[in-house]
């Protein structure tokens, strides 16, 4: 193997964990509330939305996000898919299961983020982090049916869980012929299986909160 291929693979290798360890910094300073270190896990020029950017920005809506709707909450990562489109960019997709407790009832969501990596100045940051929603609901009320996302005093709304990848949609309108076998795709390569399945399909509009 030549000298550069292995240090390729080497940074490749050391900066799957860098990211990796951003999902677990993420959730960790979000549920302790250091909001010092939860925004400087994102691009210094992070954008926040309404034309505004930077970590300032950043810091002053998820005060206000976890202020006045959530007195604690915990967030368990699962599993996380890393796929890198260059050396310093890269894509994923987490897995979290989460508790809130808000007012009088106690809150559990089942999500995954779909997330844009960069490393700057030779560190990894978010810089882009999607929430997609699949349900929120009291503990004690499972959600069933349409419109999972129940918040306590909100109208309950359609969440994007799915939204990310065309196979839900596909799966749930194309019946199989049980007289024949189904075709059989080839597999996606090893760092294209987020792309893969996305099939070019557009983001989501996504609702944060």
């Amino acid at each position: 193997m030549e000298q550069n291929e292995l240090l390729a693979r080497l940074d490749r290798l050391e900066s799957t964990e860098a990211i990796r360890q951003l999902a677990g910094k993420y959730s960790l300073s979000l549920d302790m509330r250091d909001l010092d270190a939860h925004v400087g896990l994102f691009a210094p020029d992070i954008r926040v939305g309404g034309g505004k950017t930077g970590r300032a920005e950043l810091k002053a809506w998820v005060d206000d996000t976890l202020r006045h709707q959530f007195t604690g909450t915990s967030h368990h990562i699962g599993q996380h898919i890393i796929e890198f489109t260059d050396p310093d960019h890269a894509i994923g997709v987490v897995y979290s299961k989460n508790e809130h407790e808000t007012g009088a009832e106690w809150v559990i969501m089942q999500m995954l983020y779909w997330d844009d990596y960069e490393r700057i100045d030779g560190e990894w940051y978010f810089r882009r982090r999607l929430p997609c929603y699949w349900y929120a609901t009291d503990l004690n009320k499972p959600p069933i049916g349409d419109m999972k996302m129940r918040w306590p005093g909100r109208e309950p709304y359609q969440g994007t869980f799915h939204d990310l990848f065309p196979s839900w949609q596909e799966f749930w309108r194309q019946a199989p012929d049980h007289d024949t076998l189904p075709e059989v795709a080839e597999p996606q390569p090893l760092d294209g299986f987020l792309k893969g399945m996305r099939r070019g399909a557009p983001t989501p509009k996504i609702r944060v909160r």
